[in-house]
């Protein structure tokens, strides 16, 4: 055999005798080969907020933890356009293809998904979980309300009350109080004006904040049930409760306390006539507490910004710790897709939701916050321990109202606050003929 032949073999042989090791090494034995692989899960999470932004930044978040010591379950979030949402939940149920949890409207959508049992009663899943403690007794009353009390079958992952904000310095300057009547806030607002400042900053061309003025009233004079009971027709919004709201709210828009050309300011101007010290007070919900602790925005400082909660009214059923107050867009979970895998990663993200939307981002929960930060703004920490005394919830104004029925509301309401010949009595015959219409 000459040298380069020997070579060769040699050369073959080593190749051979390491593929035989590489081989045996990796062959799995017959008992390997019969044991099952852990299975995947995968919870897919329907959402039209940003991955990037509130909820689903902190549920995605959570998600990766539980991820790390349950590697077997993973998190996908699909993002669709707001608009979008209804039709594709609707064609996921209607295939009996939703995914674990998803983002759907409350209320009267919800309603026909749950008479169908397409989603979860997470009032009973929680209770199995042991963590109903940790979801806020007013929260789950407002969606219980939203869906004719059918149950609990969405998650509030946001949450906000309405009331008066007001600029401290400026009451302060007359030596004024914060009202706990009406009548006060109205003689407030009566002095101010004679001083040469405008009371309430009123968005009147976005419509809706003006009906909210006329449901704080109504919700103060009939309790916080009161477009429910308009709803089941136990009470018509042609009653004299409803009458004196309407009338109040255009005493003060005739009288000048929403400024002049009320119905050609936007939101975003509103906002900004109260932070800059233009404007003594806006009706607005705690969903603009990210603008309040903007310090580019705010002008006035957010340690000069107070709150109460809407006054009384004489002859009211309606108390101070009762609030209008809403969910945001919420979640409901997929019935047939729930499982005990779903479940024990629900009971992980969920009992840790609440301290961590706070905690990061600020955000106030219809979630317990059992941990609170210490970096977060005292105006946030304040409408915090609000909620978490509140004694019960109320629904807005057109919540019940077919989408003619609350256009008309959002029109007549501009009419209402700015023409004299208009009055309380016509807005609210007009309405209440939609509303019966609607339900013939």
């Amino acid at each position: 055999m000459n040298a380069k032949k020997g070579m060769f073999v040699r050369s073959w042989m080593l190749a051979f005798l390491i593929l035989a090791i590489l081989s045996s090494c990796g062959a799995p034995s017959k008992t390997e080969q019969n044991r099952p692989e852990e299975e995947t899960t995968t919870i897919l999470y329907l959402t039209s907020i940003k991955e990037n932004e509130g909820s689903s930044k902190i549920i995605g978040e959570l998600a990766k933890e539980y991820q790390i010591e349950h590697p077997n379950v993973q998190f996908k979030l699909e993002n669709i356009a707001e608009g979008d949402l209804t039709q594709r939940v609707q064609l996921l149920a209607a295939s009996n293809d939703l995914p674990q949890l998803f983002n759907y409207q409350s209320g009267k959508p919800l309603l026909d998904m749950i008479d169908s049992e397409a989603t979860l009663d997470l009032e009973a899943t929680f209770n199995d979980l042991g963590m109903m403690s940790n979801l806020n007794p007013a929260a789950v009353d407002l969606l219980k309300a939203y869906v004719d009390e059918s149950g609990l079958y969405a998650l509030p992952l946001e949450m906000n009350i309405e009331g008066f904000w007001y600029n401290k310095e400026i009451l302060s300057q007359f030596h004024l109080e914060e009202p706990r009547t009406w009548n006060e806030m109205l003689q407030i607002a009566h002095t101010l004006q004679r001083e040469g400042i405008q009371p309430f900053s009123v968005a009147g061309k976005e419509k809706w904040p003006i009906t909210r003025l006329i449901n704080a009233y109504a919700i103060r004079k009939y309790g916080t049930d009161a477009m429910e009971r308009v709803d089941k027709n136990e009470l018509k919004l042609t009653d004299s409760g409803f009458l004196e709201a309407a009338q109040t709210v255009q005493n003060m828009g005739l009288s000048g306390y929403f400024g002049p050309l009320v119905n050609t300011i936007d939101l975003g101007t509103s906002v900004d006539m109260f932070l800059k010290g233009k404007a003594a007070m806006l009706y607005t919900g705690s969903w603009q507490l990210r603008d309040f602790n903007d310090p580019v925005r705010n002008k006035i400082g957010a340690d000069q910004i107070g709150f109460f909660s809407i006054p009384l009214v004489q002859d009211g059923l309606g108390t101070l710790d009762e609030y209008p107050v809403n969910a945001g867009l919420t979640t409901s979970f997929s019935k047939s897709a729930y499982n005990e895998e779903v479940g024990k990663w629900m009971k992980f993200v969920f009992e840790r939701y609440g301290d961590r939307a706070m905690g990061e981002l600020g955000m106030v929960t219809g979630f317990n916050v059992h941990n609170l930060p210490e970096n977060v703004s005292p105006l946030t920490k304040m409408v915090q321990d609000k909620i978490n005394h509140v004694k019960k919830g109320a629904l807005w104004f057109e919540a019940r109202f077919s989408t003619r029925a609350q256009l008309l509301a959002w029109d007549n309401a501009q009419l209402l606050v700015t023409n004299r010949n208009y009055t309380p009595s016509q807005y609210l015959q007009e309405l209440q003929q939609e509303m019966d219409e609607d339900r013939r």
